[in-house]
């Protein structure tokens, strides 16, 4: 959990729950929990069973078989049942009262989109494994980074059309998966985008960055090109938190910590939809030199 300093009962943070991708684990993607914090939201970063970095532990004999094991039907289902059963138990804790319910999102890259995908309402056939409501109806917004196809789901129109909350979408021009017996590449994350015709969405497509330069690793793309894509993301991100959450950011005074007069005593207004599509525009002027796509619902 990335906590921000001002989350009290009396002023509860939105909260963001954050699905980490195939082979990883809850301690990465913290360059975005952090941000986000500092930005005023909570992050809660669950860690999937199953599917996480464990699945590199081992025999390496054994190594495609564990890929396929967690790549199953049955574990991308574990996997929206895990986030649901993360929000019930924080809104459910003791300090369930520093959240406001009412501005939950979810976000996650690569195999954490897809899990993303469905508890943002995304209409799948979960087969005889199980009958009920994947979607959750707390979440208010969804951040899909690099989201590989629903397999075995049908055309995209169909799985995705009933996703309705605002999403973003951000991926790249290099964004390729590659395991063995599966590839992906950024015309899927352009397909899935374009499915989503009920969505609020919006799009950035870096012109450079692999499939792993979102993550907390530096790639072969250099700490440069990583910092950069890494620093645009933060900041995407957080503008679309705070237009789609409806949310306005109480300044903390860093030097006086500990004392009361260090925050606000009220939360900061919504902020004016001029203002997000503004910033919004600005976003993409002073990082037009990574840009390769960008659109928004504005355009």
């Amino acid at each position: 959990m990335y906590l921000p300093l001002q989350a009290t009962s009396a002023q509860p943070v939105p909260l963001i729950v954050f699905s980490h991708g195939l082979g990883g684990s809850r301690m990465g993607y913290s360059y975005l929990g952090r941000h986000w914090a500092n930005a005023g939201m909570a992050s809660l970063h669950t860690q999937h069973v199953g599917s996480d970095n464990r699945v590199w532990q081992g025999n390496p004999l054994f190594l495609l078989q564990r890929l396929q094991t967690a790549a199953l039907e049955s574990e991308a289902l574990a996997r929206a049942l895990d986030v649901r059963f993360a929000l019930d138990h924080i809104l459910g804790s003791e300090q369930a009262e520093m959240f406001d319910a009412g501005k939950i999102a979810v976000a996650g890259h690569s195999y954490g989109a897809n899990t993303a995908m469905l508890v943002a309402g995304a209409r799948v056939n979960a087969g005889p494994d199980y009958v009920g409501e994947l979607g959750d109806r707390r979440i208010r917004a969804a951040i899909l980074i690099s989201a590989p196809p629903l397999q075995g789901q049908g055309p995209a129109p169909e799985t995705l059309g009933s996703v309705s909350v605002p999403t973003l979408h951000i991926t790249s021009l290099e964004d390729t998966i590659n395991l063995p017996g599966y590839r992906s590449t950024v015309e899927d994350r352009i397909v899935i985008f374009d499915a989503m015709a009920k969505s609020p969405r919006t799009l950035a497509v870096y012109n450079a960055g692999g499939h792993s330069i979102f993550t907390d690793r530096t790639t072969r793309s250099g700490p440069e090109a990583s910092a950069r894509i890494k620093s645009a993301t933060q900041e995407l991100c957080t503008i679309f938190l705070r237009q789609s959450l409806q949310f306005g950011h109480t300044q903390v005074n860093a030097e006086r910590l500990g004392e009361p007069s260090a925050m606000e005593s009220k939360p900061a207004a919504p902020p004016d939809a001029h203002e997000v599509q503004h910033s919004i525009l600005q976003w993409a002027y002073r990082h037009q030199g990574l840009l390769d796509r960008f659109v928004t619902p504005k355009t």
